[in-house]
């Protein structure tokens, strides 16, 4: 099962399918503004929460937010608002989240997408999952201006953002992420395994993320492709909503 049927009304609207967009580190759901009325538009209900500590949930940020807090955060969402199983969209860091919501409820998942996101097994921890020479500078910057349990916003020019204007909307909404989240390894019963899952590979950047793409296709996922780096639903927000309505069409 690739999409519900959801018969309930916005406005009026019918509503094909419910999406739960999930930001990675340093982000919010307002990440997801120029994607969520693409996805809108095709008649999918649409969700961005964001995690508890980030954005304009960062008065709740403190040294024991992990990757537990924000399993938990959309665990409630799906059992308090979701109209039934939903196609669970995960970007970078999240991919650890998604992961974890559909081994702990499965029935509330119809679909696992990972955008260029972390693909780990029980045990992984994310820091495990970077490159060394990515793990080492997180290390670095926790330990100095992190405060020991804060890592900073990485450079966007590192992850593929080029354009001034994208520059100039990012930067001023990032927010510190707790580490804790990036330490907590998974722990997974397996529960999960069963839930369908796709990726989608964004290629134009340093490609960080390159080894869960090609564990996705060892898997025999679909993977797709997307010509734009790591901040898709910035820099490329038609092709990532395409990419995903074609996801949710398989």
């Amino acid at each position: 099962m690739t999409t519900i049927t959801d018969k309930s009304t916005d406005s009026g609207r019918t509503t094909a399918g419910a999406v739960v967009l999930v930001h990675g580190a340093w982000h919010g759901g307002w990440c997801w503004q120029r994607v969520r009325p693409l996805l809108e538009a095709a008649g999918h209900r649409v969700y961005t929460p964001t995690l508890t500590g980030l954005s304009d949930r960062a008065h709740l940020l403190t040294p024991s937010v992990g990757l537990d807090t924000h399993v938990t955060d959309i665990v409630r969402l799906l059992e308090a608002e979701a109209p039934g199983p939903v196609t669970l969209v995960g970007h970078s860091y999240a991919g650890q989240v998604v992961t974890a919501v559909a081994d702990q409820r499965p029935d509330l998942v119809a679909k696992r997408v990972y955008l260029d996101a972390f693909v780990g097994d029980d045990g992984d921890a994310a820091i495990d999952l970077l490159p060394e020479t990515v793990a080492h500078h997180y290390h670095e910057s926790v330990d100095g201006p992190g405060f020991g349990w804060l890592i900073p916003p990485r450079s966007l020019t590192v992850l593929g953002v080029t354009e001034q204007a994208d520059l100039d909307w990012l930067t001023p909404r990032l927010t510190p992420h707790p580490w804790l989240t990036y330490t907590q390894p998974l722990r997974l019963t397996g529960a999960g395994k069963d839930v369908p899952a796709a990726y989608l590979d964004c290629v134009d950047w340093m490609q960080v993320f390159a080894p869960y793409a090609e564990k996705a296709r060892a898997a025999g996922w679909p993977v797709h492709t997307l010509e734009t780096g790591h901040e898709a639903m910035v820099t490329a927000p038609q092709a990532l909503a395409d990419a995903l309505l074609a996801v949710l069409a398989e």
